[in-house]
């Protein structure tokens, strides 16, 4: 055997060890754009970590959030990495569910991380237990040219009145055009996300301040009415199947004149190369009906260890460079700094180049700082929250609330009845979780 036989051998003999004794990390995440997008980056970083190979499993919202939340309470184990949302992150950490995220390394730099999203994501000892790929509020996306069309100008800071009318003036049934596109498949992660959030604008609260659920209260009344009227009269058929999206679908394709949703849809309804009404977008705050509450939410998705990992520091590796300045850096030299997940760096909001890309950044980090969990609503409330109720209880009857409220836009029940049965499922399960007698 010659030299050069013998080190060829001695190669593969090394790579074929290298890959026998490589960690593999199986990720659980959202079939958001944003998390398909990081998918499609991960050379950059297996090439710098050879020793790391990566599993995804991409599922739907609703889907994503039973699995993980079945597996991490079974201690199922079937996960490495989670993708979370900043309802789970404070519980399931008080619970001792999740890893401290104590070595994302030294140039992580931590105390960039936007305040109001850090804040929701530490636990009670002040640790880090999930690291933000991407944080949003919701705001309004609306057609600058059917806004005009209905000779009408949005204000940046418009009142629900005013979104309804302007809605129904811009819906064109002939064209195909609906004014108006809001969320309403059944989830305590989708249309009660929406709902929740536009109650608050309302007045209305999912308890008050002795835990008593107060779906019948005129203020609940008030906003299931509006939302159902308004997307008989303004809304796409089917509404009740949509989701977050099938509505950037829609609006994509230029059939919805306003959208209200995540702020983090900006960079799709306004990239060219996957919206046909790039060039007509523009943005305004959430609504409000003038008792001082916006319609507007606060969220992250987020990237976690479940507790009894035996390769945190694999996942901790990963979790860094996803959620890193880098990861920004390299999606901008590769997609354009318009597509860099949003919401989460304070260094990003003061990027010039960042500003100059994508003209919804100004009202994103506005509607971010305007949203306020621990004072959500407009009268007094036991929990911490602006589009949910960060109670373990809430992920179970958030969905059933949500699929009555979905029944009554279907047609399928009146609002009175949803609104009946919602009060009386809530009551039900807050004796039973001892929060009322």
């Amino acid at each position: 055997m010659n030299l050069k036989t013998l080190l060829l051998g001695t190669c593969s003999a090394v790579v074929l060890l290298s890959s026998a004794y490589a960690e593999t990390l199986t990720i659980a995440t959202v079939n958001n754009g944003d998390m398909i997008r990081m998918q499609g980056l991960t050379d950059d970083f297996t090439t710098k970590n050879p020793d790391i190979q990566l599993e995804w499993v991409t599922l739907e919202e609703n889907v994503l959030r039973e699995r993980v939340t079945t597996d991490i309470a079974t201690k199922g184990g079937q996960y490495d990495i989670m993708t979370i949302g900043t309802y789970e992150v404070p519980i399931w950490a008080k619970q001792g569910w999740l890893v401290a995220l104590d070595n994302l390394g030294g140039d992580y730099d931590v105390d960039d991380l936007l305040p109001a999203i850090r804040s929701g994501l530490t636990g009670e000892d002040g640790k880090l237990y999930a690291a933000p790929f991407y944080g949003e509020s919701s705001f309004i996306m609306y057609r600058k040219d059917l806004m005009e069309k209905a000779g009408l100008t949005m204000p940046d800071a418009p009142t629900w009145e005013f979104v309804a009318d302007a809605a129904r003036k811009m819906t064109d049934r002939s064209a195909d055009i609906n004014g108006i596109c809001l969320r309403g498949k059944a989830g305590w992660g989708e249309n009660m996300a929406f709902l929740t959030a536009t109650s608050n604008a309302f007045g209305a609260r999912w308890f008050d301040e002795n835990w008593k659920p107060q779906f019948d209260q005129p203020e609940w009344k008030s906003t299931l009415d509006f939302y159902v009227k308004l997307m008989n009269d303004a809304g796409p058929q089917g509404a009740s199947s949509n989701g977050f999206n099938e509505n950037l679908a829609l609006f994509q394709q230029g059939k919805c004149g306003m959208w209200i949703d995540a702020t983090v849809a900006a960079s799709f309804v306004s990239n060219p190369t996957e919206s046909t009404v790039a060039d007509k977008v523009g943005y305004a705050l959430a609504p409000d009906t003038g008792l001082g509450k916006r319609g507007n939410w606060l969220w992250a998705w987020n990237l976690a260890i479940p507790a009894g990992s035996q390769k945190t520091e694999a996942a901790e590796k990963f979790i860094a460079w996803a959620t890193s300045k880098e990861y920004t850096k390299l999606v901008a030299e590769k997609e354009g700094w318009a597509n860099v997940p949003p919401g989460t760096r304070t260094s990003l909001y003061e990027n010039a180049d960042y500003q100059a890309a994508a003209p919804f950044s100004k009202m994103t980090i506005d509607s971010i700082n305007a949203a306020d969990p621990k004072n959500p609503t407009v009268k007094p409330v036991p929990y911490v929250g602006v589009q949910f109720v960060a109670i373990p209880e809430f992920q179970g009857l958030g969905t059933t609330v949500g699929q009555l409220f979905s029944a009554a836009l279907a047609g399928q029940m009146s609002v009175d009845d949803a609104l009946a049965q919602a009060q009386q499922v809530s009551e039900r399960e807050m004796m039973r979780a001892g929060y009322i007698k």
